[in-house]
């Protein structure tokens, strides 16, 4: 008999609301405070006891509901105390850092520049939703405002009047070139038959939008919803503790504020002086050590004109590896299927023939029906760098990829701006480029008041901006199949096929593998994936 079944009448009361089922060997937890989730986990690692009796035994205050303020929200004593105490004596005292990931939160940070945005979204163990510019115009005037940030050190010196000033202009002109770019979209693309009114509509105005995005300076506001664990929100709040925009920096401090309403034990590390204060002190000197090396260096990047793009190439590989990378991939093949050292598989793989190699390497990827059929782990083992020199609005997209290794430099009018094609079709270049100077020439003012991070706000989305990104060929296979689909943004989409390609140069039979990038040239970018909504509309 499973031991669970010898529960009490009383205790499968207690337990019901908070396990899926009282007797099977898989089973999920419910309404329970995170912390809680965390601590016991801690102690079922080295206890004999199912979770059921552990939670029933050990952690029996923290069942049947907590108090709450008047407000409804969560109190500290909603974590239990047996629970916060354990979580203690692991966490604070013994360092056993996997606990912090045994629980986590939900939380929205909003009105978030899109320097914050790019902050929040550094770690790769969480996962991050953000508003869309190519869905929501920026347009409107909540409360009277266009949807800027207003940087603390910005408003406080003497060219807060001038910055509101500017960045009005810049987001009435992109106001004013939403219809313009329609109607252009709507000559250039007409309605077809096979094309509803409203996949018509999102589609046009997807495509002017996208069009005009170049438009909006970093400064322009976000929503961001974040789900990660305890450990990940400690890590974050550390770093954004130690940045140098003041916006970052307050938004860690009100994350930290509410994130204690919620798991509180998860984060008594992040302002103690021992602890998390002298961790940030250490992130900020290395960052500091790190810039006042380059700066003796005294490197002087080419600087594009403001009317033009940039001289350099858009895409470099500057490194891969391993050497002998088939080999290599196809010993990873291998190697988990035998008992054998690697050396020794690799040895037999070196004495294959070409063919021989392609032909395992064929069988491993097999027939992938969808991109989201991916070969396994033996992919992870070629890798590549890449150096990129895109327009702000298609690194923000790509930088939220999470298996890959990401730097970028600061974000300034040097390397010149991207003018789409499409607005010069639509004979609006005039008003396109009076904005960017525009720009260019309050990127200047900022940057001489209050230094280059705070004139970052000044720079729209079209500049280009250079970035390194280092990546698997696992993962690389992931992102570039998805950001070369037809709907994806010219932007990116652009840089994810040179990436393919140069990739194809160096290790073809990888390439090959990648079988659902898409070289293709896109139009309205949208209208496929309208139309597919349009079908599962009527299939319901």
């Amino acid at each position: 008999m499973h031991p669970e079944h010898s529960l009490t009448p009383e205790e499968q009361a207690l337990l019901a609301p908070h396990v899926s089922n009282l007797d099977g060997n898989v089973f999920a937890l419910a309404n329970l405070p995170e912390v809680v989730k965390g601590a016991m986990y801690a102690r079922y690692s080295r206890s004999p006891k199912s979770l059921r009796r552990l939670l029933l035994d050990e952690f029996a205050d923290t069942l049947g509901g907590g108090a709450t303020d008047a407000d409804g929200s969560l109190t500290v004593a909603d974590e239990g105390s047996k629970a916060a105490a354990l979580y203690d004596r692991v966490f604070l005292q013994y360092g056993d850092d996997s606990v912090a990931q045994l629980g986590g939160a939900h939380l929205a940070v909003e009105q978030a520049s899109n320097l914050l945005t790019k902050q929040l979204e550094w770690g790769r163990l969480a996962a991050y939703l953000e508003q869309s510019t190519r869905y929501i115009p920026y347009d409107d005037k909540p409360g009277g405002r266009y949807r800027y940030h207003r940087p603390a050190e910005v408003m406080a010196g003497p060219h807060a009047d001038r910055y509101i000033a500017d960045l009005d202009r810049m987001f009435g002109a992109y106001a004013e070139l939403i219809e313009p770019m329609q109607a252009w979209a709507r000559a250039t693309y007409p309605q077809d038959a096979r094309t509803s009114d409203v996949a018509y509509r999102n589609t046009i105005r997807a495509k002017a939008l996208d069009s005009i995005r170049g438009l909006l300076p970093a400064a322009t506001t976000s929503n961001v919803g974040i789900f990660a664990s305890g450990q990940a929100y400690e890590n974050m709040l550390l770093r954004m503790a130690g940045h140098e925009l003041a916006e970052v920096r307050d938004a860690a401090q009100a994350m930290l504020t509410e994130l204690r309403t919620v798991i509180p034990s998860f984060l008594k590390r992040v302002d103690l002086p021992d602890r998390g204060v002298a961790w940030t002190q250490y992130l900020r000197a290395a960052r500091h050590s790190a810039a006042e090396a380059a700066s003796a260096l005294d490197l002087h990047p080419p600087h594009g004109r403001p009317d033009e793009q940039g001289a350099d190439e858009e895409v470099t590989l500057t490194a891969f590896g391993p050497p002998d990378a088939m080999i290599d991939l196809v010993t990873g093949i291998l190697a988990p299927h035998t008992a054998a050292p690697e050396a020794q598989v690799r040895t037999a793989v070196d004495d294959m023939t070409a063919e021989q190699q392609q032909q395992i390497l064929s069988e491993y990827v097999g027939k992938r029906t969808n991109r989201r059929h991916r070969p396994g782990r033996a992919f992870e083992r070629p890798w590549y760098r890449f150096e990129i020199l895109s327009d702000y609005g298609g690194f923000r997209d790509l930088q939220r990829h999470r298996m890959l290794t990401i730097e970028w430099q600061l974000l300034t009018p040097a390397h010149g701006y991207e003018m789409p094609p499409e607005v010069a079709d639509a004979g609006l270049t005039t008003q396109y480029d009076a904005i960017m100077r525009r720009q260019a020439e309050l990127h200047e003012v900022l940057a001489e008041a209050h230094g280059p991070h705070v004139a970052q706000y000044a720079v729209g989305f079209g500049w280009r901006m250079r970035y390194t990104m280092q990546l698997n060929a696992r993962a690389a296979m992931q992102m570039l199949e998805l950001r070369t689909t037809p709907q994806g943004h010219p932007a990116y989409r652009r840089v994810c096929q040179r990436m393919h390609q140069l990739i194809r140069a160096v290790h073809p039979e990888i390439a090959a593998a990648m079988s659902y990038v898409d070289h293709s040239t896109g139009e309205l970018e949208r209208l496929a994936a309208e139309q597919a909504l349009d079908a599962k509309r009527a299939a319901q």
